[in-house]
């Protein structure tokens, strides 16, 4: 699969979450053989501002990424952009999905879908300030009243495009009920760029069905991963033999969180790496025997010493 001139080795893309994609999060997941990888969302406005907060996220190494940003000024993406191109990505995606309150108040994130000409000049600009793939992740409308999915891919199409991924519910829904994947196949049958399925893939077998109902030429993996790495390179192995390689062991849970740990610790170091992976390991402990328990004392935690001593206590049978 290509998106522009950016060729990918497989059809499994982790896809941009606020506070989990940074830095360390995006090496796991390239580390179990994720083709493409985001940053987390990050504001053009604070980009061109020179936000010293905003410009750290765009240190990455990790490659191949794209930059997500969100905002809603043609003029501002274009001149952030420019920036962005210094740090060299291998692609510029627009967000036209968050459906966050304090992001579509301001015009931002989903509220673009709402006036497809805005997107459409959004895209346009974007394409005249630099020379890199433009990409846009967007939901498949405002509400079930107002399913513009299809009116928005066209007009991004248009000004320049070079891939789609549609995560298939609306904004109205957040991340509850179900995911649509048969407007996805809409899109995919009605546009000429790659579309990247996004939603409610849990499974490699998920992906599979994505891929073959909806036509799209790869998939995104979103809260599947939280705490489970392993579905990148499940999904990976699966959609290219299809043999389905077991669930992580508990022993290898508990493995990947202090590596995990021990990455963070180096990058941010202690204090804040302590108290920004407490989630992680939350969602790494889900499904284990005492993790209630063992979850409880990791939040009180403040030394990574104390995290590992308290992770090496769990049964890792």
């Amino acid at each position: 699969m290509k998106i522009g001139k950016v060729a990918l080795k497989n059809k499994v893309i982790l896809a941009p979450m606020a506070g989990v994609t940074d830095s360390i999060f995006r090496q796991l997941a390239l580390e179990m053989g994720c083709a493409l990888v985001y940053t987390e969302m990050i504001s053009a406005k604070g980009i061109v501002c020179t936000s010293q907060q905003t410009l750290r996220m765009l240190d990455f190494k990790e490659k191949p990424i794209a930059v997500q940003l969100f905002g809603s000024d043609p003029a501002i993406f274009a001149e952030a952009a420019v920036i962005c191109a210094r740090y060299k990505p291998d692609l510029i995606d627009v967000n036209m999905g968050c459906p966050v309150k304090k992001v579509v108040t301001k015009g931002e994130g989903c509220a673009l879908m709402r006036k497809p000409q805005h997107a459409f000049a959004i895209v346009q600009s974007l394409k005249k300030a630099v020379d890199i793939p433009i990409t846009v992740k967007m939901r498949t409308g405002w509400d079930e009243n107002s399913i513009n999915l299809l009116e928005v891919a066209t007009a991004v199409q248009e000004a320049g495009a070079a891939a789609i991924a549609v995560h298939g519910r609306t904004r109205a829904q957040g991340y509850s009920g179900s995911a649509d994947w048969s407007l996805i196949k809409k899109v995919k049958d009605a546009i000429n760029i790659p579309v990247i399925g996004n939603g409610d893939i849990w499974c490699p077998e998920d992906a599979q069905r994505m891929l073959k109902e909806t036509g799209c030429d790869a998939v995104m993996l979103g809260r599947g991963v939280l705490g489970n790495p392993w579905l990148i390179s499940r999904t990976v192995h699966y959609l290219a033999t299809g043999e389905l390689l077991p669930p992580p062991k508990p022993s290898e849970k508990i493995s990947m969180a202090l590596h995990h740990l021990e990455l963070s610790v180096q990058a941010k170091g202690e204090h804040i790496a302590v108290r920004e992976m407490r989630k992680h390991i939350a969602w790494y402990l889900k499904g284990l025997r005492g993790a209630a328990s063992i979850r409880n004392q990791v939040m009180k935690a403040t030394t990574k010493e104390e995290v590992i001593k308290i992770l090496k206590t769990i049964d890792r049978v």
